[in-house]
């Protein structure tokens, strides 16, 4: 577990585990698109600030992990966020995480929320990259996308489109041309799941698994 830090490339933001990527050919894959998807986030931050619109959102706030119902996560994030829990996140709150995985229940708080903070920040899905809230922060079981849309986040779509055009040959699609049919017909999009009806307690026994191993090969 000696790359849990992730460090950065010679390209500010990009995050680079340079021996796991080696190994894992999707987690290139992964890392870049998140690059882009934050440039993008960071581009329609600027646009709305320069409206005079600053994020309500602020660290500590976790509405959002614990009431949002609809939080749209891909395959390749899956895997993503598997590998990182499993392989990176260790220490007490790697014990905690495994106990929330073992006991979710659908539409409980997401399971990767330990003491109000997002443990797999490095690793969190685009669509929560993206949550931004403007005006007010999120009352409680609020969710801004569905009662004050105005005030959240659009990202810029030729970010987000890029992203997943960079994800799409995990599913064995590499012709350029038909990702990006894909992606306009929208079609990129069939292949998603919801964080609270995921089976998580697949990944906690995965974390048990990894656990022993490492037992018994010292």
């Amino acid at each position: 577990m000696e790359e849990k830090k992730a460090k950065k490339t010679v390209r500010q933001g990009r995050l680079n585990f340079a021996s796991d990527e080696k190994v894992h050919p999707w987690l290139s894959m992964l890392l870049e698109a998140y690059y882009l998807a934050d440039k993008g986030i960071a581009e329609a931050l600027k646009a709305e600030a320069r409206k005079g619109r600053r994020p309500a959102c602020a660290k500590g706030c976790s509405h959002c992990c614990k009431t949002h119902q609809t939080i749209p996560v891909y395959p390749i994030e899956l895997v993503g966020l598997s590998w990182y829990v499993t392989e990176k996140i260790n220490g007490p709150e790697r014990g905690v995480i495994k106990t929330q995985l073992n006991n979710y229940e659908e539409n409980d708080p997401c399971p990767f929320l330990v003491e109000g903070a997002c443990s797999v920040h490095p690793l969190r899905p685009v669509s929560c990259r993206q949550f931004n809230v403007f005006n007010k922060p999120c009352a409680e079981g609020e969710d801004p996308y569905y009662t004050r849309r105005e005030d959240v986040l659009t990202p810029i779509r030729k970010y987000t489109d890029r992203a997943f055009f960079i994800m799409l040959p995990f599913y064995g699609i590499r012709s350029e041309a038909e990702r990006w049919k894909i992606i306009e017909s929208g079609a990129v999009h069939h292949v998603v799941k919801l964080m609270q009806t995921c089976n998580w307690k697949s990944l906690a026994e995965k974390m048990e698994e990894f656990d022993s191993k490492m037992m018994d090969d010292k």
